[in-house]
């Protein structure tokens, strides 16, 4: 199992704790905010929908999203100049890394993302070293347990490019435009969800067999996306369920 996909499963397993889902609601509420700078209105800007979308998908409540586009346009008082970095890296075993950022002082989150690759074993690489290697996809992870006929039917009924297996349940691939659309049939279908995005993918995968190695980069990745300033982080190992597990362990 690899990549994006295979990291939403992990940390749906490990749970929400209330500290973990107050650190995600602020990212979304931050990307709301930069998005809504373009204009508020959802119907005329498709960045603010599709972060809208993604805060909803994720329980976020209406009153913070409103909060949040309020910041952007001005209504809620200053808002904080936030600029879009994406550095790339590399993990033990030649695991490639992608690192979303959005930050209100560059200098700042340029030294904790390389104190991090410095401490855990990893690596800062330059501006277009891994990046070619992946691109946005649809991605949608269902719980485990749902029939295959199910899925595919209200998935590609909805316009999704693939359904296959994703551990014990299923992964839908789509465009990245129509994905909570794909989400919203499926929950009318009853499927229930892990995980919904637009993740960078990569189909150049990095086995990883080495325990030592599975364990580095849950680290790396879990120690990154513990940062304020991280939106998220893309990756293309592939780890066996029975590695993973002991590694999760």
């Amino acid at each position: 199992m690899s990549g994006h996909s295979k990291w939403a499963t992990i940390k749906h397993k490990k749970g929400a704790a209330d500290k973990a889902r107050g650190k995600l609601f602020a990212k979304l509420a931050r990307q709301i905010e930069v998005a809504a700078k373009s204009g508020g209105e959802i119907d005329s800007n498709p960045t603010l929908r599709t972060a809208v979308q993604k805060a909803k998908a994720e329980r976020m409540t209406n009153d913070a999203i409103d909060r949040a586009v309020k910041r952007g346009t001005g209504e809620g008082g200053d808002g904080v100049n936030y600029e879009t970095i994406m550095y790339e890296g590399y993990a033990p075993g030649g695991v490639a890394l992608m690192i979303d950022v959005l930050t209100d002082n560059r200098n700042r989150i340029s030294a904790e993302v390389r104190q991090i690759f410095t401490k855990l074993g990893g690596s800062l690489a330059e501006p277009g070293a891994v990046g070619w290697q992946f691109a946005r996809k649809g991605q949608i992870i269902t719980v485990e347990g749902i029939e295959e006929d199910d899925v595919m039917m209200a998935a590609l009924e909805a316009g999704a490019d693939d359904v296959c297996v994703e551990g014990g349940g299923w992964r839908v691939t789509t465009d990245p435009s129509i994905v909570y659309e794909v989400k919203q049939a499926l929950d009318e279908a009853g499927i229930e969800t892990i995980s919904v995005g637009s993740p960078l993918v990569s189909e150049n995968l990095v086995p990883v067999t080495d325990l030592a190695d599975a364990k580095a980069i849950l680290r790396i990745m879990e120690a990154l996306e513990d940062n304020d300033d991280v939106q998220d982080v893309f990756s293309n190992f592939d780890i066996s369920e029975e590695l993973m597990e002991e590694a999760m362990s």
